[in-house]
């Protein structure tokens, strides 16, 4: 793994990237928003989450891409990227909503702010506008290469779905005999799809006008993609809520089978065993802050934290070595420094 701790400048220069990329999408966010009414219970709060900065990694993923590729103009590129985001914070509102999560980004989530009826009318709101600026993007596009992109999307949105489907399941029916390559399986569709793999496909694609080769693209932001989720997941139970924006812990009381807790479902013993036991058998309401306490200090027990950590870091190794094949015909550049750079800065952020 390319060391990047020694290295602050490029951890500034990515981050001084994504801030700039994470402005200029949200400005076109919000300008694609509706007018008119009702203001007060639809569109105010359709733009209370694009209008918060986030990561921009995935907008920043599509455009560095489309650029390394090739792309001539900004038109077809951004378009597809503001869309990507705005999808993204319509899963998120609806994400918020089925974990009943009382944080988002530093504030109140839109359910716990507006209520749950608005705040999935407003997610539905901003997977409409979504689809518009999809639309309204590929218009530049020729047919051949603007089918493919819709295409594109509309399995991303699918893979999504499903993986969100897979893990309210195993919440539901209290599934507990899994396996990393389960945990693995679940984040290839609930995370890496939309995260990584769709914003690298798509932004070659316009890139290259249709001949970049896609397959390598997967195998790269599948293993990205799984490293960036496994590390959401820790500073979830690390992390510093004020930095992280979100509720710490709530993976635990909302029983997420994160890669940790699969870890421990394996490994605890005896009495110990019986109580993660009881503890998946509980729904949100019934896990206490003190039962949430002590299987977070059982993830320390029996080592599934560290075993996290060295979980992810070999992804971030594969990831590292499938670069170079998933961008060989790429223009060698400043976006082609940038998407290099991502992988080690993932690492940094353990630290």
């Amino acid at each position: 793994m390319t060391s990047i701790d020694d290295r602050p400048e490029l951890v500034a220069a990515v981050e001084d990237q994504l801030r700039a990329v994470g402005r200029q999408v949200r400005r076109a966010m919000l300008d694609a928003m509706p007018d008119g009414e009702p203001v007060r219970w639809l569109y105010a709060p359709m733009r209370e989450y694009p209008a918060r900065p986030g990561k921009a990694l995935r907008p920043a993923l599509c455009l560095s891409a489309g650029r390394a590729f090739g792309a001539g103009s900004e038109a077809s590129l951004l378009g597809v990227a503001v869309a990507i985001e705005l999808l993204h914070n319509a899963f998120l509102v609806h994400d918020d909503i089925a974990d009943g999560s009382e944080m988002r980004r530093g504030r109140p989530t839109l359910a716990a702010s507006h209520g749950m009826a608005a705040a999935l009318n407003a997610g539905d709101g901003l997977a409409i506008v979504a689809s518009q600026v999809l639309r309204k993007a590929t218009r530049h596009l020729d047919r051949d290469l603007a089918d493919r992109v819709l295409a594109e999307f509309d399995l991303m949105a699918m893979r999504t779905l499903e993986g969100q489907a897979t893990e309210i399941g195993w919440q539901r029916d209290n599934t507990a005999d899994l396996l990393p390559a389960d945990y693995l399986e679940l984040i290839m569709h609930k995370t890496c799809w939309y995260t990584t793999i769709y914003p690298l496909r798509v932004g070659a694609l316009i890139g290259s006008g249709g001949t970049a080769d896609l397959a390598p693209l997967i195998r790269f932001g599948f293993h990205f993609g799984a490293a960036f989720q496994i590390r959401d997941d820790l500073l979830n139970l690390i992390g510093d809520e004020h930095a992280y924006g979100k509720e710490i812990l709530g993976d635990l009381y909302e029983g997420k089978r994160t890669l940790a807790l699969v870890h421990l479902i394996a490994t605890a013993r005896g009495a110990d065993a019986d109580f993660v036991r009881d503890y998946l058998r509980r729904d949100r309401a019934q896990r206490s802050e003190e039962v949430v306490r002590t299987i977070r200090a059982l993830l320390d027990d029996y080592g599934s934290i560290q075993y996290t950590r060295e979980y992810a870091e070999g992804i971030l190794l594969v990831a590292e070595d499938y670069f170079e094949a998933a961008f060989a015909d790429a223009q060698p550049g400043p976006d082609l420094e940038f998407l290099r750079a991502l992988v080690p800065y993932v690492w940094a952020r353990w630290r």
